[in-house]
């Protein structure tokens, strides 16, 4: 997410087909937002209710009438804003999703308090300023100014900043569609949380658009013990049941599986890579791909997502006392499961691995409950990379980035589009921040966003949408 915005002339505005009046305002008052999201907590324990109302009143001081700003939800704590901005009608609606929730963070693992946006250097430092308050502030402002500028696009744009995408109950999407799909219901979906501008030392090489995504899946594994005492060791241990269990599921590897996005990707890639792995990249884009050339993609943790589902242990409980042979042993493995296949037929895997009936694989859901079938719903197909979407991202993406290439992406993780996409409403998440890619610190310690990213984001998302909504 780099250099400050340009002042962008006639010329160019003409070059996009776009009115000069819409070009991107001052980033100032996207900024101010991005203060105030930042430090609003959010985590799961505190809600989003705090924000949703901040922003709703945001919305109504700038001239959005109260019918069309609304907060709603089923948990008090945990509440969503939803706003439109009329346009014209002309065409259908378009949705812009992110969400207001954040990951936890302690303020003894931090260098700076991450709940306040703290300035150091030309970088934002403060939780959420990745993931993904930058997005939520970069939309509110830009429907603001067109309001406010009386900007008159064709379509009425929605906006839905939302409640539990990291997690917990009550998320925000999933109660939207269930209960007032009327509010948000759009041609297609624009999220915030994914794409954007892969950077290598300070060198942007391509955006990447998101347009398939794996599906989430925790799994618990568990055994138990009658225990005993430390010092009459016993050859049925718990933990050394779980452990070998454990130990086959890290050293299998899933298939690998390609699909419209990923041999987009790998092609796209191709063109900007050099040698071996440009070559690999390209093999793995044809309809034969090789064994050899996915072995040595697979040795980067980033490619290697996108080429198989990946299952890893990340949580590990086990006993109740250091002289007490433990009477049970849990771990949770976490899945990311390829498009068009089930949480169910990744825990049949797994039970073929653990290969032991005194070790059982159970369904984490949300909410933390275990079930002894996972569910049989398969992740969602590619969505299909519509001409009305992509050609304006690459015509705007090539003029402030000097050339730069779009390339399509699968979301190695899981967001919110899971939903929007599952209810017939195709989802691409993208972004103009551009992040170095060994400066990805979203949910992680002293998370930030360089200041210059930010803003051009913010001119970056605002020419976009009144390049999508054609107004003036």
């Amino acid at each position: 997410m780099r250099l400050h915005p340009l002042v962008i002339g006639l010329a160019l505005a003409s070059a996009l087909s776009l009115p000069a009046a819409t070009q991107a305002p001052s980033p100032d008052l996207a900024q101010q937002i991005f203060k105030q999201l930042i430090e609003i907590n959010t985590t799961d324990a505190m809600g989003t209710t705090v924000a949703a109302h901040a922003m709703e009143q945001r919305l109504l001081a700038a001239g959005f009438p109260r019918a069309d700003v609304q907060v709603v939800g089923a948990n008090p704590k945990k509440m969503n804003m939803v706003a439109r901005l009329r346009g014209t009608g002309a065409k259908a609606p378009i949705l812009l999703i992110g969400h207001l929730d954040v990951v936890q963070a302690r303020r003894q693992d931090w260098t700076t308090d991450p709940f306040q946006l703290v300035t150091k250097g030309g970088v934002y430092y403060g939780r959420g300023t990745q993931d993904m308050k930058d997005g939520d502030a970069i939309f509110m402002a830009t429907l603001i100014h067109m309001k406010q500028s009386g900007y008159k696009p064709d379509r009425d744009i929605i906006l839905a900043l939302t409640a539990a995408e990291e997690g917990g109950s009550d998320n925000g999407v999933e109660y939207l569609l269930a209960n007032h799909r009327d509010l948000i219901q759009a041609a297609y979906v624009l999220n915030a949380d994914g794409g954007g501008v892969d950077a290598v030392q300070g060198k942007p090489i391509y955006l990447g658009v998101e347009a398939t995504e794996k599906l989430y899946a925790d799994f618990q594994l568990s055994t138990t013990n009658p225990g005993g005492h430390s010092s009459l060791p016993r050859p049925d241990n718990a933990i050394y049941d779980l452990a070998a269990a454990l130990e086959n599921i890290h050293h299998y590897t899933f298939p690998v599986e390609l699909n419209s996005v990923t041999r987009g990707f790998f092609a796209a890639r191709a063109k900007l890579d050099h040698g071996q792995l440009a070559a690999d990249e390209l093999t793995m884009s044809g309809s034969a791909p090789t064994a050899a050339a996915a072995r040595r993609l697979s040795e980067n943790p980033d490619l290697n997502a996108l080429l198989r589902t990946t299952c890893v242990a990340t949580r590990l409980s086990a006993g109740d006392a250091n002289n007490a042979l433990p009477q049970n042993a849990e771990a949770i493995v976490n899945c990311r499961i390829l498009p068009g296949h089930s949480a169910r037929e990744t825990q049949q895997k797994l039970v073929s691995l653990v290969a032991n009936p005194k070790v059982k694989v159970e369904y984490m859901d949300s909410d933390g409950a275990l079930h002894a079938v996972a569910p049989t719903v398969v992740s969602n197909p590619p969505v299909a990379l519509s001409a009305e979407v992509m050609d304006p991202l690459r015509k705007l993406t090539a003029a402030m980035w000097s050339g730069l290439t779009v390339v399509p992406e699968m979301e190695a993780g899981a967001t919110d589009g899971k939903y929007t996409n599952a209810a017939g409403m195709p989802t691409y998440a993208l972004a103009g921040i551009q992040l170095d890619e060994d400066n990805i610190r979203a949910h992680g310690r002293d998370e930030d966003m360089p200041i210059a990213a930010f803003n051009r984001g913010f001119e970056f998302y605002y020419r976009y949408l009144t390049a999508l909504t054609g107004g003036h």
